[in-house]
Formats: C-alpha cells, structure tokens, sequence
C-alpha cells in the first residue's frame, strides 16, 4: 500500500488567550495558558493518521522534554516515527501563540527543525516507491523543499507543498510542485496580482483556501469553488494543517480533485472546534455523519 510522508517541522505551542492582542509596549491579563504539541509538519501528519492512512514523520526534534513529548505524541497517533531522529546542539522546535478574537497569531521558533537539511532527507526519499505522497511546509530550510520538490519531480513521487509561513518560492519549484495550497494571504504575497489570473495559470495544481468559505482552484476551463463548513470556532490554529493532512488522504483514496478537497475542507471545519492545533483533528469515525466513509 502506498503511504504518505510528511517532510517538515515539529515543535510545542505555548499558547496564551485574551480578550484582545497587546499593542506595542503595552501589558495586558490573559484569560488561559496551556501547552500542545504542534509544528506545521507534526500537524499535518496527526490530521492524516487520525482519518486512517498510514502515514510517516520525517522531521528533526531536541534531545529534551520537549523533545520526548513530541515524539510520544506523534506514536499515540499512530504516525510512524521512524523517520523522526534527534539533534543534541539546539533545542526542539517551538511555536508562542496567541489566541484573540477567533483568530490567532504565531511566532515561530526553528531550532532542531532548521537541521531537517537534504541531506538528513535523502535516505528517507529514496525509500520511497513511485506514487508515494509526500507532504511540505515552509517551517524547515527552503534549500530542503526545494531539493525535496525536484527529488519528487524526478522520481514519480506525488508532492504538495504548503507555503506556509510565506517567503518567496523558486518559479521552477512552483512548475514542479504537484500541488500548491496557499490560503488567500499567501497567494497574495506570492502572485501579487489576481486571484483568478493565478489560477487559470496553474489549473489543477495551484488550489486557494478560504476559511470557512472552503477554496478554489482552476479546472482547466473555469474556476471552481468548493464550498467549506461553518463550526462554532474555539481555536484556528491548525485548521489549515489539518485541510493539508486531510487533502493528502483523500488524494490517497483517489478522489477527484474536488471531492477531496471537499473531504479537506471537511476536516478542517472539526479542527476548529477543539483547542490547540491537534484538538479539534477528526478521526474517521468523527466525520461519518456527514462523510460516505
């Protein structure tokens, strides 16, 4: 059976609530604080897990606590962690998090997650048979996704990338890449121009998210919207960790393109409604009432 891999970052979110974001020099009392594991990469491969698919980390974590937890999370999930080896010079990765307002913002601490390097990620590349999905962040070394773009392109493996967080990417690799799942933001800074010009440029690949509105993407003759799902919403961190990981699976179980990203936007919709990036994941068993599973 085919698989899916993961090629990123993970990390611990320390995250905080309020009722409104500090302003410049100001100091203000949050309502809540709490710890999760995290990481775009952990998330995407925790969301995948959890709806059935067998699914494998590959990514770098410090030789401490945090460290530890990671890992222990990411096997209680039934990820395969083979591919997840420690460094002892840096710590492990960490994201600070602050929710307000149903939204969040996020600062992003690498660490071991900068030693995720092509090197590191070849042997596990080249264990890969044709087919095989491989899953991409932007939280590692861009050399590192652009070597695993091209290894992709050359060897059969079917490859999405998320451009997330944003910094700018290679054309070549925006040609190569299977797949490319920016939300509007990001597909603002990396096009700068108009959305449908962006998508009637790469049909079938490039494919917009939207929120709660679900996304879009260009069939070769017209734009296309699949409508998402409206959640009450406790905490949008991981919503779009969780679309990508979600995206994966379907294209695994061979879906057309828009009924999985109807699946994506599916799962997404539950990751909203639970607290932490991984809370809200559905399983399976979660989204059958409302999914022919």
């Amino acid at each position: 059976m085919k698989k899916i891999t993961v090629i990123g970052s993970m990390s611990i979110d320390l995250v905080v609530s309020a009722s409104k974001r500090p302003g410049k020099g100001e100091t203000i009392l949050g309502d809540d604080f709490f710890t999760t594991p995290g990481g775009k990469g952990a998330n995407q491969a925790v969301a995948a897990a959890r709806l059935g698919e067998k699914v494998q980390m590959v990514g770098r974590i410090g030789e401490d606590d945090f460290g530890k937890e990671i890992y222990g999370n990411l096997k209680n999930n039934h990820v395969i962690v083979d591919g997840v080896e420690p460094v002892t010079h840096v710590p492990s990765g960490t994201a600070h998090i602050t929710l307000s307002e149903q939204d969040n913002s996020i600062i992003v601490v690498p660490s071991a997650n900068n030693e995720v390097t092509p090197d590191f990620v070849k042997k596990h590349l080249e264990a890969l048979t044709e087919g095989d999905i491989v899953l991409l962040q932007q939280e590692i070394p861009s050399e590192t996704v652009e070597y695993v773009v091209e290894f992709c392109s050359e060897n059969g493996l079917v490859s999405i990338l998320n451009p997330a967080p944003y910094r700018e990417i290679n054309k070549s690799i925006i040609e190569k890449v299977d797949y490319l799942t920016p939300n509007e933001t990001e597909s603002d800074e990396m096009f700068k121009g108009d959305l449908d010009d962006a998508l009637s440029a790469y049909p079938m690949k490039l494919i917009v998210t939207l929120g709660d509105k679900g996304a879009v993407y260009h069939n070769g003759k017209e734009k296309v919207q699949v409508d998402g799902f409206k959640r009450d919403v406790k905490d949008t961190t991981g919503a779009g960790d969780t679309f990508n990981g979600a995206f994966a699976v379907a294209l695994q179980k061979e879906y057309n393109l828009e009924k999985a990203l109807a699946f994506a936007n599916l799962a997404a919709s539950y990751s909203v409604t639970g607290m932490g990036a991984q809370g809200g994941m559905p399983t399976l068993e979660d989204i059958k009432g409302e999914w022919n599973v």
